[in-house]
């Protein structure tokens, strides 16, 4: 099983009332969240840990995980808020204004950490839950305490508008990015993290840390896979964009999933990892986000609707 950590919480997203008014709906998100709601609907077993609200909102964000065959058991549950954020697309591109103060998910702490059920594979973590204290450092802990054992993944998924103490997410970043198996980060992530450069030379950057792949999304052009043996590289697919929401978060779910397929969800086949294992776990992350990008909103695709 893949057991996703990180932030779940509500977008609520920009819609027009009847009369022409604006109004937002809410939609269950969050980065960790929408990799494992696709890591269920492409077939995978999923588990995902965050502090859930018991509010109203909370239940949709239970619902949904288990509508999308994702289990929720290892989620501690009380009755602080969800936590909030309202989109504004601008030209198929989102920005965000959270509201997280106190929230369920932000005050998961060290503590609440549960023991990891043997059936785990693998591990991902990511997103703004990696920003904001105590939970930030409660999922620092889990994979430093579990990376030694199993297979963990990290994506950033950086947002600098969110950041308030630079320096100190920064070490985070690096102490996480030096024990993960898997690193996936959007270009202008690596860039954030380590400056102007070429893709794959920043990348070998990030493997000199002592991740095993990294892989780099580059947009509607395509995405990389470097590992210490070589590079591949596969294009994106061409689709009518209605907006990017949960697209990278997509891309990890097909990326694990297909990993798992192919029974390479330990250390050792992730170093050894060859050019049709990289292609293999690209295409699939690529054709998912190609769905995700097609329709409004982080809806990742069910198995049955990857062509």
């Amino acid at each position: 099983m893949i057991l996703c950590c990180g932030e779940a919480l509500i977008d609520m997203l920009p819609r027009e009332s009847r009369e022409g008014e604006a109004a937002f709906a809410p939609y269950p998100g969050g980065a960790v969240f929408n990799t494992a709601i696709a890591l269920g609907r492409l077939g995978a077993p999923a588990g995902f840990f965050a502090g859930l609200s018991t509010d109203l909102f909370g239940e949709m964000l239970a619902s949904a995980l288990g509508t999308s065959g994702v289990g929720s058991a290892l989620c501690p549950r009380s009755a602080r808020p969800t936590t909030l954020a309202f989109v504004r697309l601008v030209n198929g591109q989102a920005s965000y204004a959270f509201y997280d103060e106190g929230t369920a998910g932000r005050m998961l702490s060290p503590e609440a950490l549960p023991a990891i059920p043997a059936e785990v594979d693998a591990l991902f973590f990511g997103g703004i839950s990696l920003v904001s204290e105590p939970c930030g450092s409660a999922y620092e802990a889990l994979m430093l305490r579990e990376a030694p054992a199993r297979v963990t993944m990290i994506d950033p998924n950086i947002r600098p508008g969110f950041i308030t103490d630079a320096a100190a997410y920064r070490a985070r970043i690096d102490r996480m990015l030096g024990a993960a198996d898997i690193v996936k980060v959007s270009d202008e992530d690596l860039r954030w993290i380590l400056g102007e450069g070429e893709i794959e030379a920043l990348a070998r950057q990030l493997l000199a840390r002592g991740p095993k792949v990294i892989f780099v999304t580059e947009g509607a052009a395509g995405a990389h896979a470097i590992t210490a043996q070589g590079a591949r590289f596969r294009p994106a697919r061409k689709v009518t964009v209605a907006d990017t929401v949960g697209a990278g978060d997509t891309f990890n779910a097909g990326v694990l999933t297909a990993l798992a397929e192919a029974g390479a969800l330990t250390k050792d086949r992730l170093a050894g990892a060859d050019a049709a294992l990289l292609d293999a776990a690209l295409d699939l992350g690529i054709a998912a986000a190609a769905v995700t990008v097609s329709r409004p909103g982080a809806n990742p695709p069910w198995r049955k609707e990857i062509a």
